[in-house]
C-alpha cells in the first residue's frame, strides 16, 4: 500500500474527504518526525512504538572493490510492533500451518 492508497482507505473508513484524510495523515507523520527529532519515543498501545537509537561507526566493504571503508555513526529510527499488531499478523500463518498438518 502506498501513501495515496492509504489516504483513500482512511477517507473511506472514516467517512471523510480524501483532502481531510491527507491532512490527518500528514499531521500524524509530521508529529512523529518532530517527536523523534527531539529524541523522544512515540508509542501507540497495541500498534507499536518508534524510537531513535545511535548506530556506532563501523567498518564495511565496498562491494565492487572489496576495499574496507568506514561507515559513519548515525542515528536510526527503530519500530517495534505492539502485541496486538504482532498477533494479528502472525495468527493467520499459525492457523494455516495447523490446517496443513
Amino acid at each position: 500500500m502506498n501513501k495515496t492508497q492509504l489516504i483513500d482507505s482512511i477517507a473511506e473508513d472514516a467517512g471523510i474527504t480524501k483532502a481531510a484524510a491527507k491532512l490527518a495523515l500528514e499531521s500524524f507523520l509530521k508529529n512523529v518526525e518532530q517527536t523523534l527529532k527531539k529524541g523522544d519515543k512515540v508509542s501507540l498501545v497495541g500498534f507499536g512504538s518508534w524510537s531513535v537509537a545511535d548506530r556506532a561507526e563501523r567498518e564495511g566493504r565496498n562491494p565492487q572493490t572489496g576495499k574496507t571503508i568506514k561507515i559513519a555513526a548515525k542515528k536510526v529510527v527503530k519500530f517495534k510492533a505492539g502485541a496486538e499488531l504482532d498477533g494479528s499478523v502472525n495468527t493467520p500463518a499459525k492457523a494455516a500451518a495447523k490446517k496443513k498438518k
